[in-house]
This record gives C-alpha cells, sequence and structure tokens, in this order.
C-alpha cells in the first residue's frame, strides 16, 4: 500500500511536470518591427564595445526592452531599444572622438 501511495505521487509530480513543460507556447511572439529595433540598439551596442566605449545603461536598456516586448508592450520595447540604440551610436562617436584625448604637457 505504502508503494502504490509513493508511485502514485511519483506520476502525479511527473504529470504535473509535463504540463508546465508546454508553457512556453503561451509567450507572444515579439513584433518585426520592434526586433529589428532590438537588433538596431545590440548592433550599435557592438560597434561602441569594439573599440572599448559602451556606455553604463545600454546593456540594461537592451534588456529592458526585451522583456517588454516579450510581454507584449510594444511601445515601451520600442522606445527602450531607441534609447539603447542612440546611446551606442553615441558613445561610439564619442569614443572616436575621445581616443587621443589625455593630459596636455
Amino acid at each position: 500500500m505504502k508503494n502504490l501511495a509513493v508511485l502514485t505521487g511519483a506520476m502525479l509530480l511527473l504529470g504535473c511536470a509535463g504540463i508546465n513543460a508546454g508553457s512556453d507556447s503561451g509567450k507572444k511572439s515579439i513584433d518585426p518591427s520592434v526586433q529589428k529595433a532590438i537588433d538596431n540598439a545590440v548592433a550599435a551596442n557592438k560597434q561602441a564595445a569594439s573599440i572599448g566605449y559602451e556606455w553604463r545603461d545600454a546593456e540594461e536598456l537592451i534588456d529592458d526592452a526585451k522583456k517588454a516586448a516579450e510581454a507584449g508592450d510594444n511601445d515601451k520595447a520600442l522606445s527602450l531599444a531607441n534609447e539603447a540604440r542612440s546611446e551606442g551610436d553615441l558613445a561610439y562617436e564619442q569614443g572616436l572622438s575621445q581616443k587621443n584625448a589625455g593630459p596636455r604637457f
């Protein structure tokens, strides 16, 4: 009888785990225009990183844009992605303009 209870409990747990495995199918797909904006932000940030000049908040903005897009908040995601892209572009420009900066004696 004890073995039957343990077996039933194990089967119940495994059955619940199988139900959760398919829960990702409820995720909303990301709007293509929002995904493109996020991809552009990532590219701009990588360009800034290539010269060692990433701005502090760019990566966090990109992560927040991805989360907003996955939640279906396209307006917020687009705004955050555009801000992150702008930071990446400006960081790259600043890095280039400051590459020879240093003390002048």
